[in-house]
This record gives structure tokens, sequence and C-alpha cells, in this order.
């Protein structure tokens, strides 16, 4: 396989097109939805779609055109795409909730008390919806394969 043109590696490449795409979606539908430019929603976790399927999903769909889908190294990247889709609809998205909790509770013993507690809250929009990794897993494939020619060349 040849050197890619970001980062010298076309795998690489193409996970981080299926990265920014998920990422520049999110701006962009903070833009229409809100009517605001928010940069942070680059670089930002939870949202619509997820990035970080897109990015594993990708990367295990490259692996699999570059190497073949029997190979170890597709294995691989297909266990790890599991295990980081899972924690971002599940472990990641329970933190969120409870940093809502949080951040309530605090919101309100502050006010009772008349008194700051805490200087920051807590960030919410840390994991998925199911929808949102189904989503971005997707979109991770379908970037994979429209760069299968990039990927062989």
């Amino acid at each position: 396989m040849k050197a890619g043109i970001l980062f010298g590696n076309r795998i690489a490449d193409v996970v981080f097109i299926a990265w920014f795409i998920a990422q520049f979606y999110k701006l962009l539908s903070c833009v229409v939805t809100e009517r605001r430019i928010d940069i942070r929603r680059m670089w930002g976790t939870g949202g619509m779609p997820s990035s970080h399927s897109s990015t594993v999903t990708s990367l295990a769909a490259s692996v699999a055109i570059v190497e073949g889908e029997k190979s170890t190294l597709f294995a691989i990247a297909l266990i790890f795409s599991g295990v980081v889709m899972y924690d971002a609809a599940g472990i990641r998205r329970a933190a969120g909730k409870q940093a809502g909790v949080l951040n309530k509770i605090v919101e309100r013993l502050a006010h009772k008390i008349e008194e700051k507690i805490h200087d920051e809250t807590l960030k919410e929009l840390l994991g998925h919806t199911p929808f949102e990794v189904l989503i971005g897993a997707l979109l991770g494939i379908v970037v994979a394969f429209l760069m299968r020619g990039y990927l062989l060349a």
C-alpha cells in the first residue's frame, strides 16, 4: 500500500475523513437548528452521528478492504469497534445522564443555601443513543467503501 496523503497511511486518512464528516455534520446541524456557529462541536463528544462509531467502523472496513475480512488485523479492528460502540452507547451515555442529575442537584442546593457550590457544570453530552451509534457506524462503513479505490491504489 502506498503512503497516504494526510498521515502517511491510507487507512488513517480514510478514518480521519470519516471522523471529520461526522464532526462537521454536528457543526452544520448546530448552525441549522440553533442559528449559530459553535466551533466546539467539531471536537465535542455526543450527538448525531457518533464520530466514535464512524471512526472505528471506517477503520474496520478499511482493514477488511486492504487486508481481507479473514485477517487477524480485521478481527482486532472489528472487536475494537464493538467495544468502542458499546461504550459510546452504554457507559458514556449513562455517565452523561448522571452528570445531568448531579448538575440539577448542585444547582438546587446552591439556590437553597444561597451559596455557589461548584464553579462549573459537568458535561452532560458524553455518549450516544443507539440510533446515533448506528448512523455513525453506517457512515464509517460507507466512507471506507467509497474510498476503496484510494485504499487499494
